[in-house]
């Protein structure tokens, strides 16, 4: 496929503003790029420890996942995900036509990637648009086995790894820093009209929908987040035992992303889980011991 030229139209992808044009596999790549740096956010996993040689790699997965995630939140269209469903099958049939899809297809043909993952990120986005919160924990985390596990697989298979052992502690820190950051935005989510918490959970704790939307931090309330901070930490150690069990190339990120959950984690235990008063950030401190952390290639809890 390498310096083959695929022929691009607006009317051949769902997103009509993109641009047409003629994209050999080089020019795709470096349209994924400019899409990823276009955007920040934790969940960026094309991060500057990746080696250099794996970062192309690494946008053409992102730029999937984000313009799929902007189909479902900013669109709330799900003809738009089945559009991007076709994309994607026919790169794996060998014909991509849209630009992230002539780089994903070369990745995932290099890589040998199988279809699954990036099926099971549209099933999340899918549920995205009809947003109805979660029963119980496992419900969460049910969703997040489609949200956010399949990247750490995604990445696992850049670098070799196809095991269930390193797929399941993958899985675990996947999953745990999507609860930090899903803790980490309990008052902004709400803005958007949405609660992550365990509806059980809050019914445990004696929280309720009506406090939430009051921005009342009760004993109640701070008990509820200890509780589901404390359910993240627990799988961001475990999971994290990943970074021992993968090379130089790879430890450094994962480190960096099991590190940054139990950092935010950190930082909503100093303000003493009083998210409506004052959003947990990590400090410049935070990041500095991030950086050497992952430097070292250890892991802090």
């Amino acid at each position: 496929m390498q310096g083959e030229a695929t022929r691009y139209t607006a009317n051949a992808a769902p997103d009509a503003s993109l641009p047409a044009g003629t994209f050999d596999v080089a020019g795709a790549y470096q349209f994924c790029a400019r899409l990823a740096k276009s955007h920040y956010e934790n969940f960026t996993v094309a991060s500057w420890l990746m080696p250099r040689e794996m970062r192309p790699h690494m946008y053409a997965i992102y730029a999937y996942a984000r313009m799929a995630d902007d189909f479902a939140d900013e669109h709330h269209d799900l003809a738009m995900l089945d559009e991007w469903e076709r994309e994607l099958d026919l790169a794996y049939a060998g014909a991509p036509r849209h630009p992230v899809f002539v780089a994903l297809a070369e990745t995932v043909r290099r890589f040998e990637i199988p279809r699954e993952p990036f099926k099971d990120l549209l099933t999340a986005f899918r549920s995205d648009v009809n947003f109805k919160g979660f029963d119980t924990l496992d419900d969460l985390l049910g969703y997040s086995r489609y949200s956010a596990n399949p990247v750490g697989r995604l990445v696992l298979y850049l670098f070799g790894y196809g095991d269930a052992e390193r797929q399941h502690l993958s899985d675990l820190v996947c999953s745990g820093l999507q609860l930090a950051n899903f803790w980490q935005d309990v008052a902004v989510d709400l803005g958007k009209g949405r609660i992550y918490l365990p509806r059980r959970d809050m019914e445990r704790f004696g929280v309720t929908p009506a406090d939430l939307a009051a921005h009342t931090s009760s004993r109640e309330f701070v008990d509820l987040m200890r509780h589901e901070a404390g359910v993240a930490r627990a799988m961001l150690v475990e999971g994290g035992e990943l970074h021992t069990r993968v090379d130089k190339g790879l430890r450094r990120d994962i480190v960096m992303f099991a590190g940054g959950g139990l950092a935010i984690l950190r930082a909503l235990e100093r303000i003493n889980y009083d998210i409506f008063r004052k959003r947990p950030e990590l400090a410049k401190t935070d990041y500095l011991k991030l950086g050497w952390s992952a430097i070292r290639g250890r892991l802090d809890v």
